[in-house]
């Protein structure tokens, strides 16, 4: 009777503990279907996501990698000089579409992008746009800047019209400083006449050198050699007896040039044509105005030349 018990009680404990097949097997089908419904319930909504995610990245990366001038592909610049650099024309593009609408080819889109162009864009007089078949066409006279004028932290262009032109960089051209201005009082408007004596003064000087290179130096232009032009002294302000404008070489040589254009008479100086003479001819004779000379006197009549003075 004892170890019958016993056997009895260790049977009951295993039974207890493992419990019996179909119990388990229950429990498996039971579990089983919800268990895997809610992964793939998941798996969904993570493949969706990761769409979603994907769409917005995509969208994002399209429209960084997309400039201006392809977004805008119908329009098109004609006649443009080879100075124009790229960032001048992107610059062109983004005044064309100032409203950001959509341009279509007509004659609505047309009236826009002139209007826009004429009262954003300093660097472009006289535009002219015309809807052709596929595209729409801007034609104008480019304003190309002569001189540089910096005002504390402000630097902006002047062409040989006076007119103030917003800085762009513009490392392929031989554009001067211009140094010693009077007080500016205001800052000038862009697109718009700068009416000042000595700037005039400056202006009109390089004027002279610019088309005497086109002239006669068109393959080394010398204005590339200068860097400034001083009209400190114009009209004698400072000092009557020095020289009224000077211009200074990249390395710092004195080109005298003395008074403004059309006074040379008033001051006994040779004539202004004879100046434009006596510099190049001792560019073209030395192939640069760095000779190792300190100065270069053009102020001494012609028939009275006389030689650049040694540095040594």
């Amino acid at each position: 009777m004892t170890r019958r018990r016993k056997t009895k009680s260790k049977t009951k404990r295993i039974s207890f503990k493992l419990g019996s097949p179909k119990s388990r097997q229950k429990r498996t089908a039971t579990h089983g279907p919800s268990l895997m419904g809610a992964l793939k319930v998941l798996a969904v909504i993570c493949v969706f996501t990761a769409v979603v995610i994907g769409f917005i990245f995509l969208e994002k990366y399209v429209k960084k990698q997309v400039p201006v001038s392809e977004k805008t592909g119908i329009l098109e610049l004609v006649d443009v000089p080879a100075w124009i650099n790229e960032q001048l024309k992107e610059k062109i593009y983004t005044a064309a579409i100032a409203g950001g609408e959509d341009l279509k080819l007509d004659e609505d889109a047309a009236e826009s992008v002139q209007q826009n162009i004429e009262s954003l864009v300093a660097w472009v007089d006289g535009a002219q746009v015309q809807v052709t078949g596929s595209n729409i066409r801007i034609e104008a006279r480019w304003r190309r800047p002569l001189a540089l004028v910096k005002s504390g932290l402000h630097k902006f262009y002047v062409d040989a019209d006076l007119v103030v032109l917003d800085f762009v960089p513009m490392a392929n051209l031989p554009i001067v400083q211009i140094k010693g201005l009077s007080v500016i009082a205001k800052l000038p408007t862009a697109g718009l006449v700068w009416q000042k004596d000595d700037l005039a003064a400056a202006i009109a000087v390089l004027a002279r050198l610019d088309r005497m290179d086109k002239l006669t130096t068109p393959d080394k232009p010398l204005l590339y050699e200068i860097d400034s032009i001083d009209v400190s002294n114009f009209n004698g302000r400072e000092n009557s007896r020095f020289p009224h404008i000077v211009l200074y070489t990249k390395d710092k040589t004195e080109i005298i040039w003395g008074a403004e254009i059309g006074a040379w008479a008033r001051h006994f100086e040779a004539k202004d044509e004879e100046k434009l003479a006596m510099l190049y001819s001792y560019y073209k004779e030395h192939g640069s105005l760095s000779g190792g000379v300190k100065y270069i006197n053009l102020r001494d009549p012609q028939d009275d030349v006389p030689l650049p003075i040694d540095k040594y």
